[in-house]
């Protein structure tokens, strides 16, 4: 009988073990899947860029604007792809002066509008007018007609406003009244926004955010930077020539759209913002159809600036993340325990097949 119960002791033993030791592996695991440890949060810092003019465009910038490669060429693809950019952090840290040297440096029009709470959405796209000199109404056009437009603290302005953008952003036209207006090609729009903790801020609802095609947070530069700053922050930037032309910038577009995507990257796009939709405690709402459409376009940007003719899976893991993660909306119990978005999509699309770091 001691002999059973010996056995039984051993093997109930033996099984406390095994589960310790599978659980630490678990644990393991789990925290190996870390986006800091993991190269698929890369953000653009390591873009293999060998287009020639993207990459002239990109050393005179670096002569106004003291940035991480992050930015500048999340700016570069989102106007390739025909889409739009947002940037967050707090005042002072040369956001307005980015897009002004972009402009000057593509010879493209360029528009800026101070967001603030008492705003009207005429006050972006303009208004009907009533001239009495020919007894007719006229349409008076404001700052969204132009080819380069920064909202600058977009957010300070309420939702209403924040709506005049949507048809802009999404159709390339305007309606004023009874007349709808086909926006100059290009058209792109760079918005800035502060964080939500400071004073006289709304957040962006859902519609407005899923038309950006990234959301860059942008830090405070490091002590070697902000001294070339002190050195460079005074240079006269109307006097800065053009890189490339209007129509050039056309033409990479029409090149672009040459890029090939063959059916599995196609597949493996839809696979990735599936993951995204089985909601739970972590996620509130998932990635709309609209996410694959600017993943495709977005990696093609990317394949087009490596010079490869086709897609490649790195091309879409790449930038999966940095397309994804403002469009989609945590639970409160996963804002509760502090877990950030990166995490919660990573567990997520590391299941999705074939995607192996």
């Amino acid at each position: 009988m001691w002999i059973i119960i010996l056995l039984v002791l051993i093997f109930v033993w033996w099984i406390v073990i095994y589960l310790s030791l599978d659980m630490k592996w678990i644990s393991k695991k789990e925290e190996n899947i870390n986006y800091k440890n993991t190269n698929f949060f890369q953000e653009l810092n390591n873009l293999d860029i060998k287009n020639e003019k993207i990459l002239t465009l990109k050393e005179n910038i670096s002569n106004y604007i003291i940035w991480s490669d992050n930015l500048i060429n999340s700016i570069i693809v989102s106007i390739l792809a025909d889409w739009h950019i947002l940037v967050e952090w707090v005042p002072g840290l040369a956001k307005t002066k980015t897009i002004l040297v972009f402009s000057k440096m593509l010879w493209l029009n360029f528009q800026r509008v101070q967001f603030t709470p008492d705003m009207l959405p005429s006050d972006i796209i303009g208004w009907e007018i009533y001239n009495k000199n020919t007894w007719k109404f006229e349409v008076l056009k404001w700052p969204i007609f132009t080819n380069l437009l920064l909202a600058d603290e977009i957010n300070r302005a309420t939702p209403k406003v924040q709506s005049a953008l949507l048809e802009a952003m999404q159709e390339k036209t305007v309606t004023i009244w009874k007349e709808t207006f086909s926006l100059e090609q290009p058209f792109f729009v760079m918005a800035t926004q502060n964080p939500l903790e400071q004073e006289w801020t709304f957040p962006l609802p859902e519609a407005q955010l899923d038309r950006f095609l990234f959301k860059v947070e942008v830090n405070y530069p490091n002590f070697e930077e902000e001294l070339r700053i002190l050195d460079t922050f005074d240079l006269n930037i109307n006097n800065i020539k053009q890189i490339i032309s209007k129509d050039e910038l056309n033409q990479m577009k029409e090149e672009i759209k040459n890029i090939e995507v063959s059916e599995n990257i196609k597949k493996y796009i839809i696979q990735l913002v599936e993951a995204t939709r089985y909601l739970d405690d972590d996620l509130q709402i998932g990635a709309s159809t609209r996410w694959i459409i600017a993943m495709k376009q977005a990696s093609m940007v990317v394949a087009y600036l490596e010079w490869n003719t086709q897609v490649s899976y790195d091309n879409v893991k790449a930038i999966c993340l940095l397309v994804l993660k403002h469009r989609v909306k945590l639970s409160n119990k996963s804002l509760s325990t502090k877990k950030t978005v990166e995490e919660i999509l990573i567990n997520r699309l590391l299941k999705v097949k074939d995607f192996n770091l």
